[in-house]
């Protein structure tokens, strides 16, 4: 049978931002307050494997899986977790019956439903003064094929068979060359303020929401994307975080502490969680692992 690529349903874990104080956690680390973070971890089974963060899981008769990441400033976030997984879900399934005649391709539906539900989202908020905005990093499986589309600086980190880690997406960061000179081009500006900051005020260059600076120009939604033969990575699992995380961990680094945990990823995800904690990252942290296996296409259909 055809051969392809899924996710251990059983051992999926997703840590989110609920709140959990951490005063308990780092009681040894002085003059240090604990901020509200991350975590309740659980592991999905079955046709709810995704649903935690997608509200909806895609059909079972779509051979995909999408896996839905956002970074907790709760209006933005909440607005694109009741929006874009529902707009994807439509646009997937009228893909999948349409595939050979259609003009579009994953990437372009992840890039077109992004833009579409910032739009949405900044027309809205404009109007009622909401100033929120958010990260988003989407991670869609079908196949042979991972394809992750990424605004803002969570983070997706795959590990080989090799136990390698292979960045698949870049963080969008003022001090990056090329955001500085659009930002420039646009009549924008950054400067230092703890971080380096889209006009002394965000820490990030793309974001969906924050509509005072998508009026301006200098802040925009557009999504990276790329697409990952899986056949040729052999991976064995994805980490997909904010970027409290990786203020803490380098890729490597994560990859290596998870690897380490991964006959119980949600023991794993926990850990580095509290591990970036106890390095001293006061920011709130998102987490997801998935972990790889082979399977038969046909199986999971």
């Amino acid at each position: 049978s055809k051969q392809g690529w899924s996710i251990f349903r059983r051992n999926l874990c997703i840590i989110y931002n609920e709140t959990l104080h951490m005063q308990q956690a780092l009681q040894n680390k002085q003059n240090r307050t604990a901020r509200s973070s991350a975590a309740s971890a659980r592991t999905a089974e079955g046709a709810q494997s995704v649903s935690i963060l997608l509200g909806k899981m895609l059909p079972k008769d779509l051979n995909s899986r999408t896996f839905y990441l956002r970074e907790q400033r709760p209006a933005a976030a909440d607005y694109v977790k009741a929006h874009l997984p529902e707009a994807l879900r439509q646009q997937l399934q009228a893909y999948e019956r349409e595939k050979k005649d259609s003009q579009l391709s994953y990437a372009s539906i992840l890039e077109q439903r992004i833009l579409t539900v910032d739009r949405d989202m900044v027309e809205r908020f404009s109007a009622s003064h909401e100033e929120a905005g958010t990260t988003c990093l989407v991670a869609l499986l079908s196949d042979r094929e991972l394809t992750v589309a990424n605004v803002g600086d969570s983070r997706g980190v795959l590990c080989d068979k090799d136990g390698n880690a292979v960045a698949l997406s870049h963080d969008h960061k003022p001090y990056q060359l090329k955001e500085r000179k659009r930002i420039k081009r646009a009549g924008g500006f950054i400067s230092f303020n703890g971080s380096w900051r889209v006009q002394g005020i965000l820490a990030m260059s793309r974001s969906l929401g924050d509509y005072p600076l998508k009026n301006l120009n200098v802040v925009i939604p557009d999504p990276d994307i790329l697409t990952f033969d899986l056949d040729k990575l052999q991976p064995e699992f994805m980490i997909l975080a904010s970027d409290g995380l990786w203020d803490a961990f380098s890729n490597e680094e994560a990859v290596r502490f998870v690897r380490e945990r991964l006959d119980e990823p949600h023991f794993g995800a926990k850990s580095i969680v509290l591990q970036s904690f106890y390095r001293g990252c006061p920011d709130n942290i998102t987490v997801m692992v998935v972990k790889f296996r082979r399977s038969s296409c046909a199986a999971e259909r």
